[in-house]
């Protein structure tokens, strides 16, 4: 059984030479650029995991995997375009390099790919991947549109904004993981268990990821902390605190929510604490990993089949990063 960083090498190795050249050259040179520029790569890794859960990986799970790749490349261009972000992992955006317009055709062309290499895999796994991938796309354009809509409103409830990552973020990493059990002939009893658990992961990493841009380490999170807190973004955390705060507390966030002061982050973060919203977090992301771990449990696979995906779980959960 291969872990994350094997199976991680092996993809990089088979997706990294796959440079995209054509004319115009102003087109596929920022498709190139931000191919190259880096990313965990998580979600088709764990494709090619899924799939080795029941054998083998088959050859197919490599075209299957590119293509959640290419996919996810497509929703970060334009998520940047939507979010006016000049950076992504540390390099220009590419709407910030080349422009807007280029910028959407990137992101265009990158999807176009992605259906390109689902098309070269088997005809008889075609449809069932197929079908599963364009709900899952469709899914993450409605996470994304209500995330946009969250921005404009005061009152978003926690199972609201549960909803929302679970279509943003989770089930793109529980389809991949599916995907690669469809690949590798799971059942439909664990493939259901596999996209359980898929969905927990993503939330608790959502939840780790919210967690340490209020409360992680400047140096180990690789950013300054509290970017959530001055943009106003909506987070687990804040989400619960304006359920939870007393009215003294309630009326002293609203303030701070609608008021740049110099010491807001830090203001905030002193209410997270008297309100115990980090504790709340943390037990919160645990909740989501156990939940995870025991979809995990219940599959009628061999347990050291099972055992990468659950260490990376594991560690996906309780990064630093």
């Amino acid at each position: 059984m291969q872990n994350f960083n094997e199976l991680s090498r092996q993809f990089s190795a088979f997706f990294d030479h796959q440079q995209f050249y054509g004319s115009p050259q102003t087109l596929y040179d920022p498709v190139n650029y931000f191919l190259t520029i880096g990313g965990k790569r998580i979600r088709p890794v764990l494709c090619l995991m899924g799939n080795q859960l029941f054998g083998n990986i088959n050859p197919d799970a490599w075209e299957v995997a590119a293509a959640i790749e290419l996919f996810h490349n497509f929703t970060l261009i334009h998520d940047d375009i939507m979010d006016k972000a000049p950076l992504r992992r540390g390099k220009e955006t590419v709407h910030i390099k080349y422009g807007e317009s280029t910028a959407l055709l990137a992101g265009d062309v990158l999807l176009i790919k992605a259906y390109e290499a689902l098309n070269r895999i088997d005809k008889n796994l075609l449809h069932r991947i197929l079908s599963l991938f364009n709900e899952t796309a469709t899914q993450v354009c409605e996470g994304q549109q209500l995330d946009m809509d969250f921005e404009k409103r005061t009152d978003v409830t926690y199972d609201e904004y549960l909803n929302m990552i679970t279509l943003k973020t989770s089930v793109l990493i529980a389809a991949s993981l599916k995907m690669g059990g469809i690949l590798g002939g799971g059942s439909l009893g664990n493939l259901e268990l596999l996209y359980e658990a898929g969905k927990k992961i993503g939330l608790a990493f959502q939840v780790q990821d919210d967690y340490l841009d209020a409360f992680g380490n400047t140096e180990k999170f690789g950013k300054q902390i509290g970017g959530d807190i001055k943009s106003n973004k909506k987070t687990f955390l804040l989400i619960r605190a304006l359920e939870t705060a007393n009215p003294a507390q309630k009326e002293e966030l609203d303030q701070l929510l609608q008021i740049d002061r110099e010491d807001k982050v830090e203001s905030i973060l002193k209410l997270y604490k008297d309100c115990k919203i980090d504790q709340w977090a943390l037990e919160l992301k645990e909740q989501f990993l156990n939940d995870a771990l025991t979809h995990f449990d219940d599959m009628a696979v061999v347990s050291k089949r099972k055992q990468p995906l659950k260490d990376l779980a594991t560690f996906l959960v309780k990064r630093e990063h």
